[in-house]
This record gives structure tokens, sequence and C-alpha cells, in this order.
């Protein structure tokens, strides 16, 4: 297999070429046999082919990858083995491609002198600042095992949390879904075929008839109008959402939402207590811990409340009071159980405490609006079909009566 290689000669000077071997390893070990320091190395197989860029394209990194790869890590650093070892033996047997790339890149650093911390930092895309810091405060205790154990421990309980509320919405949007293509199929295609029989009888027709038979013209008339309207509304609507005050607006929303709104609220109060355990337990301190939490926890209105809560600390604030001043994001039993974590110096144990709590909240939010949202929409996608064939099959019945 050829592979394509930067690196700097004993001279500092940068070359460039490409060497034949077995796999990427053989490679490395042939050029570093050379004296030369490896800038990058990359298969001339993958870079030339069009088919194999798209395959790596579309072989993203998911979260499951990375809970894998931590409880790999964890074991391979409990075991005693070497960094570089582990990085090197990883990126070849990971089925990821991606994946596989990034921590040979990774091991090449480690080679070159960088930290641990400071290798992962150089990948954002698929390692946060959160997981980076993690890392950084292992590597100052000299406990990096425990360090990725309670890595994986917490992204496998992100990865499980963060999958439960999308599943929980794949049915009840299923369900819209089928509603509104039924109800268009409706209106285009079977009534206006219907509605010729109607208008040519002459007989007089009810009025939700006529009503329905007029959103069916007008649906035909002017469908792909509102359909364009919909589509330019929507394009717009997403791009207003990520400049920073469309998605300010858009996180208030989602915490003010009926009903909705308290199941974001308590997934969003599980991942502030589920980081803050995790990352103090690592010995990240806890300005810094709230920062991170900020960043990490996906809501503009909660990054801006713990950001300030971390100026309060900073200046002199304990955490409990830091947060009281925002009831509704942060309610009282949060707040007040805190406060005894900091009084009993437990505050590590007392937030592990809330991260279950809030965590099993989701689940039984999950579950309400689950079994709220799925007989409404049964009812509403049942209702509205049989409004339509009534509104048709009643005149018709009515017609062939009077015949």
């Amino acid at each position: 297999m050829l592979f394509n290689y930067e690196a700097i000669d004993d001279t500092g000077a940068k070359k460039a070429g490409s060497i034949d071997a077995i796999n990427v390893d053989v490679a490395i070990s042939s050029l570093q046999r050379r004296g030369l320091v490896l800038a990058g190395i990359k298969s001339a197989d993958d870079q030339g082919s069009l088919f194999a860029r798209n395959i790596t394209f579309l072989d993203r990194i998911s979260g499951k990858d990375i809970v894998i790869l931590s409880r790999q890590l964890s074991t391979l650093f409990e075991a005693q083995v070497s960094a570089l070892r582990i990085f090197r033996l990883l990126g070849g047997e990971t089925e990821n491609h991606v994946l596989g790339a990034k921590l040979t890149t990774i091991a090449d650093d480690l080679q070159s002198g960088s930290s641990i911390s400071g290798a992962l930092a150089k990948h954002p895309k698929v390692f946060s600042e959160f997981y980076v810091n993690m890392v950084k405060a292992g590597e100052e205790s000299g406990k990096l095992n425990e360090t990725f154990s309670y890595l994986a421990d917490y992204l496998d309980r992100t990865y499980e949390l963060t999958s439960k509320v999308r599943g929980a919405l794949i049915y009840p949007a299923f369900v819209v879904v089928t509603f509104f293509t039924v109800m268009i199929l409706m209106f285009t295609m079977v009534i206006p075929k219907i509605s010729g029989i109607l208008t040519d009888s002459g007989a007089a027709l009810p009025v939700y008839t006529t009503v329905i038979l007029g959103v069916s013209n007008f649906l035909v008339s002017y469908g792909f109008i509102i359909l364009a309207i919909f589509i330019v509304a929507a394009f717009f609507l997403i791009r207003y959402i990520r400049t920073p005050a469309g998605r300010l607006a858009y996180d208030h929303f989602k915490l003010y939402i009926p009903y909705v709104s308290t199941l974001f609220r308590k997934l969003y109060l599980s991942r502030f207590a589920d980081n803050m355990n995790t990352m103090l337990s690592s010995g990240i301190p806890i300005v810094r811990a709230l920062e991170l939490t900020g960043n990490i926890i996906d809501n503009k209105i909660y990054e801006q409340i713990l950001k300030d809560a971390a100026e309060a600390v900073k200046g002199g604030k304990t955490l409990s009071e830091s947060m009281s001043n925002n009831p509704h994001e942060m309610p009282g039993i949060l707040v007040q159980m805190t406060k005894v974590g900091e009084e009993t110096g437990e505050v590590g144990s007392i937030l592990k405490t809330l991260a279950h709590f809030y965590s099993r909240e989701v689940t039984t939010a999950i579950d309400s609006i689950v079994s709220l949202i799925e007989p409404a929409m049964i009812v509403l996608l049942g209702g509205g079909v049989a409004v339509l064939l009534a509104s048709v099959l009643v005149p018709i019945y009515n017609i062939a009566g009077a015949q």
C-alpha cells in the first residue's frame, strides 16, 4: 500500500514523498528509522479515489464510538500499557476508519513529545473541551485509567438519555407527518375526482362539504405556491436559528413551551448535575467546571446562567448562592441540596444524586408526554379522515336517495 507523507529531517528541512508499506504502522516505523519526524501521513489510495473520499466523509464518528473508545482506553491504562502503544493499537483496530486515522495522528503527536490532552485538543470535533480538560486533570493526578472510566460512564449516560429523548419523539413525529400526508393526498387527489360528481348533480351541498371542496380547489390551484412559501420560510427560519439571537430565542422557546418545557428543563438539569459531578470528582476546579458545563449543556439560557455563576463564585459566593437568582431554570430543590453538599463537603456526591434524580425525571416526563401524544394523534388522524369522508359520502348518499 502506498502512503504519502510530510516530515521534517534532522536539519529541520521539510520533506514530502511517498513510501510503500504493508500498513501505516510499518510505514511510520520505516520513516522514523530514516531519522524523519512525521508531520502527517495518508494513504495514497484514499486520496486518489473519489469513491474512497466519499466513504470517509460518510463514515462519521458517533457518540457511541467515543464511549467504546473511552472504555478501551480505561482498560488499557489500567493494564499499564504505554500511551503511545495504546493509541497505535486502537488506531489500527477500530472499525471506524475516520476515528482510526485520528488515533494514529494522536499517536504520532505523542511520539513527538506531546501530552495526551494536548494531542486530543487538536481534534475538537471528536474530543470536546470537556473531554480534553478531564484528560488533562487525569494526567496531573496520575489517574488516567479512572478518568477514562469516568468519561466512559458519563458519555454512556449522556448517549442513553439523548437517544431516549430522540426515540420518544420519533413516533409522534411519524404520526404527524402521516396525518398531513394523508390529508394532502385526500384534498389533492381523492376529493377533486369526486367534487365533479357532486357539483354536476345540482343538489344542495352541506356547508361543511362546501368548505372541504373549497379547500381542495385552493390546494390544487395554489398548492405548489404554498409549498414554495413553506420551504422558503423554513430555510430562513433555520438560518435565523443558527444566528446568536435566533439560537437564544429558540432555546428560550424550548424552556417555556407548555408540557415539552418540563422535559427540556429536566434534561438540562440532568446534564448540569452529571457534568459537574464528573468534573469535580476528577479534580477540576469549580469555576472551570461551571465554564465547561455552560459550553456543553447545549442551551444558551443555561450557558449564560452558568457563566454568571462562575463569575459569582470567583467573587466569593458559594455555588448554591450563585444559582439561587434563577428559580425558574434552577429549582429550589437543586439549590437547597447543593447548599447541603457545600455544608457537608459532599458537593460531588449530592450532584451525583441529583443527576440520577433528574435522569429518572426525564424518563418519567418522556413517558407522560408520549402517553398523551399517542392517543391525541390517533384521534386527530382518525377524526380528520372521518370528517373528509363524511363531507363527501353524505352528499353522495343524499343524491342516490333522491333518485
